[in-house]
């Protein structure tokens, strides 16, 4: 506290400003001296020390007792943190003892404690007497917060920043809901401290009604421990959180462990584990580790979406002209339609790229080079059991220049040498050194108009002629099994997203884009494209939008709207107008609304071992008032003709509680994983430790 108030002994003005030796200072409409022993300030009285303020009405200090009377109401003020106001006090000069009558404490702006009484002991603990504890709004007309927690005492420690709560009892709207004769919470400024946090109610299925109970274990400054018993009718599962940070980097492990109904005689469990740390010269260590006892486990539970576990170690650096990783990674499938031992469970690779502008052709380079390898558990030839590696360079160029009527001219060109081995391959599968050239040449011709309105329009028409030739005839195909065609690779050399096939043959890439600028704050763009091909060499397969001497049409439509509305259109579709695919997406953000809807459809593409796909997704919420928020989400297949998941959810917020009530259902179900419904219930009293009062949220009194 404030622990020099013998300066008003060294005060040698009566006048409204008076100023010590020792940094202190004393401001008030007057100050005198009674007598011999004592020094009086009257009126508007402020004194400055260190980081603390104290303001009163009157501040008498008697020199016979060391005592200093103060008159309110009085607030003293300490850092950002600790506010107290009172009535009336008597303490110490250096107010680190004393007495405050008809006192309130609070803390960070958030937690208030009233009490009759509060006595200051060694400047570091402050007792509060017949108290009550609440973080909510109280006002004339409403005198009685929504909850609070009576107790015959509160010390708080204001070095280890902890509040001890003797015969606490938790009321809500004035009815008491359950008694503790000690309880121990951290004040709003302590941002780790061992104890209890929010509990949650959870109802499921297939796991009944339970209740989870996280315990927080702070092992010191840099990590942390969380134990989550969850109790439940047919469940015993402890959940698991450690944290720890070093100077250089961190790392986090989730888990939990189960003894269950559903699988009995049976452990369950899974692990889930990241960290990353910086290395010298700019590199970056990052891991993470997936594991899971059976297929079904982190759906039943909840933990994850996850149908594909990857367990990843990597190494790497980024920067502006290059790009420097080596990476390992374990892949895990728990989908009933997939056999880890047939897919490939382990890839390794290795990627060196750089850019640079050649001294004498000018224009920009990039030079790959890479390094990848697979294996599969299954020893069967082909695709169940082929392992294999490669070694790739890639250098591919390209140089602009602007023509005199604003177009814009390019050639460009890309040489790639592959080296291939294969075991336990397939019949007539080949390995072995192979290359590929492909050369080029761009035109664009961008052009712009403003009208008188304001309006400005931007249209850009584009020719791109390729010609590939290579020999990779009967390497196997790994890594480009999964086609897209949209506007993000209309222009690039290869439609395939590996190495080991290459769009072959000449063709022409075409394309116009038209953007529409308007100052009302809504804009248009428009994408139209198609490739052209001389021959038709049978590379793409069907349900991708690409194959024949001509691919279909593909545009692209994109729609912003004052409100921050957005609207995007993807489709392929063929001179017949029939589609390939369509997707449509509806975004909507604004003070009340967040909205996310999305619907696609894509014919089957056998090869891909796609069928036909029709679904509807719905992510949203909606604010009903300041405290009140509704919130939904859904998907729907149309093919199978059912609901794929659904969830409903209410939340509540004010200054001092956060409710959270939520109702959701998976309808999927296969031979590991049933249908199951969740039902959630959270409820936080906010101002204890970090889960602070919401401020956006306070209420204000009125009447």
């Amino acid at each position: 506290m404030l622990r020099a108030f013998v300066v008003f002994l060294l005060l040698t003005c009566a006048a409204a400003t008076a100023q010590a030796q020792n940094g202190a200072s004393l401001i008030a409409d007057s100050v005198r001296i009674d007598g011999t022993s004592q020094l009086v300030a009257e009126g508007n009285v402020e004194v400055f020390y260190e980081s603390a303020r104290l303001q009163a009405r009157r501040i008498t200090f008697d020199r016979a007792t060391g005592q200093l009377q103060i008159e309110g109401p009085l607030t003293v003020t300490e850092g950002d943190g600790v506010l107290l106001l009172a009535d009336s006090a008597e303490l110490s000069t250096d107010l680190r003892n004393g007495i405050m009558r008809g006192a309130r404490m609070v803390l960070d702006q958030q937690l208030q404690l009233a009490a009759a009484e509060i006595n200051r002991v060694g400047g570091r603990y402050t007792e509060l007497y017949k108290t009550v504890a609440s973080s909510c709004q109280v006002c004339p007309n409403n005198p009685v917060p929504l909850w609070q927690i009576r107790s015959r005492r509160i010390i708080h420690d204001q070095e280890e920043r902890q509040l001890y709560f003797e015969n606490a009892q938790l009321r809500v709207m004035d009815v008491p809901i359950f008694y503790l004769p000690r309880l121990r919470l951290p004040d709003p400024t302590l941002q780790r401290a061992t104890g209890f946090l929010i509990p949650t109610i959870r109802s499921n299925s297939r796991l009944g009604f339970g209740l989870k109970v996280p315990y927080f274990i702070r092992l010191g400054d840099h990590r942390d421990l969380t134990l989550t018993p969850y109790f439940s009718g047919s469940t015993r599962t402890l959940e698991l959180r450690y944290r720890q940070a070093y100077r250089t980097g961190d790392i986090t492990f989730e888990g939990a462990i189960s003894d269950d109904d559903i699988r009995p005689n049976e452990t369950r469990g899974y692990l889930f584990a990241d960290g990353k740390f910086d290395l010298p010269r700019d590199f970056e260590l990052t891991f993470d580790l997936e594991v899971v006892s059976d297929d079904a486990y982190l759906l039943e539970y909840g933990y994850s979406d996850k149908d594909r576990l990857d367990s990843e170690v990597m190494i790497g650096r980024a920067r502006r002209d290059e790009l420097i990783r080596t990476e390992l990674v374990y892949f895990k499938s728990l989908r009933d339609t997939e056999n880890n031992d047939t897919i490939p469970s382990v890839l390794g690779g290795a990627l060196y790229h750089r850019r640079f502008e050649p001294a004498f052709f000018g224009g920009q380079a990039d030079l790959r080079l890479e390094g990848e390898s697979l294996y599969r558990r299954s020893t069967t030839p082909g695709n169940d059991g082929r392992d294999m590696a490669s070694l790739s360079a890639q250098l591919d160029w390209r140089r602009d220049w602007t023509l005199g009527n604003g177009m814009v001219a390019a050639v460009l060109g890309q040489l790639d040498a592959d080296y291939f081995a294969v075991a336990q391959g397939g019949p007539g599968e080949e390995e072995g050194f192979f290359h590929s050239a492909t050369i080029g040449t761009e035109l664009r011709w961008p052009m712009a108009r403003s009208g008188a309105n304001g309006v400005s329009h931007l249209l850009e028409p584009v020719v791109q002629v390729l010609w590939t030739d290579e020999n990779l005839r009967n390497v196997p195909n790994e890594d480009s099994t999964l086609l897209e065609f949209d506007e993000g690779n209309l222009y690039s050399l290869s439609r395939f997203p590996g190495g080991d096939v290459l769009e072959r043959g000449l063709r022409a890439n075409v394309g116009l884009t038209w953007t529409r600028y308007d100052p009302k704050g809504w804009s248009m763009g428009l994408t139209v494209g198609r490739i052209f091909r001389a021959d038709d060499l049978g590379q793409f397969t069907a349900g991708s939008g690409l194959p024949g001497t001509s691919s279909d049409w593909l545009a692209a439509l994109q729609l912003k709207l004052p409100g921050n509305i957005s609207i995007l259109n993807r489709a392929l579709f063929d001179d017949r107008l029939e589609f390939t695919r369509n997707e449509t997406r509806l975004d909507w953000r604004s003070e009340r609304v967040a909205l996310a809807s999305s619907y696609i459809w894509m014919d089957a593409a056998p090869a891909e071992n796609r069928p036909e796909t029709s679904e509807w997704s719905l992510d949203g919420a909606f604010r009903i008032n300041e405290n009140w928020t509704g919130k939904a989400d859904w998907r729907f297949d149309f093919i199978a003709d059912r609901a794929a998941r659904a969830g409903i959810g209410l939340e509540y917020e004010n200054e001092c509680v956060k409710v959270d009530l939520s109702l959701s259902r998976r309808f999927t179900s296969s031979t590991s994983v049933s249908p199951t419904t969740d039902f959630g219930l959270t409820i936080s009293l906010t101002g204890f430790g970090t889960n602070g009062s919401n401020r956006r949220y306070s209420r204000r009194c009125t009447g």
